[in-house]
Formats: C-alpha cells, structure tokens, sequence
C-alpha cells in the first residue's frame, strides 16, 4: 500500500473517510513496539478503515537535561515502517502546526496521578504528555486510538483524562513487545553500548522474578484451599515444591493472597545484584501499584496491579512494567 505523508490537519481533515480511523501516535524512531501497534490498529480499523501513525517529538515532555535534541528522528524509515505495517498516513507535523503561536497557555494538569513514579522522577512530564495527546487527538480525530502497556503510567493517565473529559475517542493498550532476551523495546535502547545493555537485562529479569513468585504464590494459595486439614495440607503444598510453605501449611492457607512484599522483594533481589555490575544499574523506583490511581498496593489487596520498574545504565534511563492479578480476582 502507499502510505501518505502529511504535515497538516487540514490535510488529514481533508481526506475521504468511509470506516473507522484508528490512531497510533509515536515520537518516531518507530521499531517493532510501534509496528505492533500499527497492525493492531489495521485489524481494529478494518479494510474500510484508516489508520494514521502520528510522528511528532513533543518538546513539552522534555525536562531540563533530558535528551530532547538527542532524540532521535528518522522520518524516512519511519514511513518505510508504518507502510509495511499496513498505515495508510503518516502524519508527522511541525512544531509550529501543533503549537501555533509558541507553548499553549492552557495545558491539561495530570493531577495526582501524574506526581507519583515517573512523574516524580519527570517533573512536568506527563502535563506535557496529556497536552499533546489532547492536541493530537483533535488534530487526527479517531475512533480509537492505541498505546502501549509499556508506558502504564501513560496509558492509565490518558485513559483517565478521557473518561474525565468526555473525549469522544475508544482507548485500547497493546501488549508490550520484547525483544529475544527479554529487553522491552525502546528507542532508548540504541543509545545502549553491549555491556549496559547485559546491565540493562535486570530490569525485566526482575520482573519475570516478581511475577515468579507471585505465580508460585498463588499456586499454593489455590492448592491450600483444596485441602481441609492442615497436614494434608503441608502435605500437598510439599507436593509442588515448596518445602518452606510446607512447613506452617496453616499459616500459608491464611496468609494474604498473592503476597506483596514477597514480590517485591524477589524483585528487589535481582536489582540489587545488578547494582553491583560493571557497569551498573542505578534504580529510580521498584513499585507495586493499582493501575487505576498508581499508589502502592498493600497487604491485603486483591485485583489487578502492575509491577513497574525505572533505572538508569550510563546516560540512558528505562522503565518497563508487568501487570498480576491478586487473590480472588486471579
């Protein structure tokens, strides 16, 4: 297919639609993460609809000393890209055309929400992040629009503004990708060398560690419940190789369900070793959290949470993310 690209809303707004028009909107340098995206947006779009892949690195995301004229830009692969992954427009503006007249005056606030984790980590961050994806979501005027899980905190804020804003606009998270070892795909990624790259690993090694022990966790907790009597009980939970559980089997059917501090804690583990390496990783925040607000889950909670991580290797700094499920809900 040929894909379009255009510089204007009035060329976007003067394009024939017959279907639906789903979104996908990037700050370039696009890579599988992005063509995931793209082709979940043409399955959602349909044959008769149309997707448009919005390019645009937005300077109000940017805090002082964060790598805004380091970003990358790579328009021409990144239309190479979006076309093969089935966009029928790229739409990639000047800063002017989003910004007409300089910084807008009038900016969406992220509220609480948006303080916490990355936005205390990124003052400002996610007030600039609402604003353009409110822009754009005028600019492009979809059905729906698509973001990834990997950015949870940003999915879950945009997700609220809409709801509290009454935008007229579906929003749908995709799965995050991620590459052969395990690394969430970022265009942060490149600015890797091979040794901070082996250093970076932690990041999802830790939460594959928490998600572990959460599975094994609640593994026991559902074999607890099968079994009445507290020595057949040690005894079943023996059964599937947890000896130490086996050991006060009363105490692990009564224990809370899924057990937060021990996901964290098998987490923690893996960021600590890294912090140790050569070079090393240096931890912004390890949280387990409600993803409907962000706060930091406790003892007794049940329902769906997210297991987030942020760090920096060298100059580069990376987040990623895993969502459990805890107790009943699960």
């Amino acid at each position: 297919m040929t894909t379009a690209l255009l510089s204007t809303a009035g060329e976007l707004h003067a394009r024939v639609r017959a279907g639906r028009r789903a979104v996908v909107m990037t700050m370039g340098a696009l890579h599988e993460g992005h063509a995931t995206l793209i082709r979940t947006a043409r399955g959602i779009a349909g044959r008769d609809g149309e997707v448009v892949v919005t390019v645009f690195v937005n300077p109000l995301q940017f805090g002082q000393g964060e790598d805004l004229d380091r970003y990358p830009r790579t328009l021409d692969a990144d239309l190479k890209l979006a076309g093969e992954s089935g966009a029928d427009v790229v739409f990639a503006p000047a800063v002017d055309e989003v910004y007409p007249g300089g910084g807008p005056q009038v900016r969406i606030t992220a509220g609480p929400m948006g303080e916490r984790l990355e936005g205390s980590a990124r003052p400002g961050h996610f007030d600039g992040m609402l604003t353009v994806v409110a822009k754009l979501l005028h600019l492009t005027r979809p059905d729906v629009a698509l973001y990834g899980q990997k950015d949870a905190q940003q999915l879950a804020l945009i997700r609220r503004m809409v709801r509290d804003l009454n935008f007229g606009v579906e929003i749908v998270g995709v799965p995050t990708v991620r590459e052969d070892d395990g690394l969430a795909l970022s265009s942060r990624n490149r600015y890797l060398s091979p040794a901070e790259r082996r250093t970076a690993l932690a990041l999802s090694s830790a939460l594959f560690a928490g998600q572990d022990r959460h599975a094994a966790q609640e593994a026991l907790r559902a074999r607890a419940r099968e079994v009445p009597a507290t020595r057949a009980r040690a005894e079943a939970l023996s059964a599937i190789g947890e000896s130490r559980a086996a050991a006060d089997a009363h105490a692990m059917a009564t224990a809370v369900p899924g057990g937060p501090a021990a996901v964290r804690a098998a987490a923690r583990q893996v960021l600590d070793e890294a912090a140790r390496l050569n070079p090393p990783l240096a931890l912004d925040y390890l949280a387990l959290v409600d993803p409907s607000d962000f706060t930091e889950i406790g003892h007794d909670f049940t329902g769906e949470a997210v297991l987030a991580v942020a760090a920096r290797v060298g100059a580069t700094r990376l987040i990623d993310n895993l969502p459990l499920t805890f107790g009943a809900a699960s």
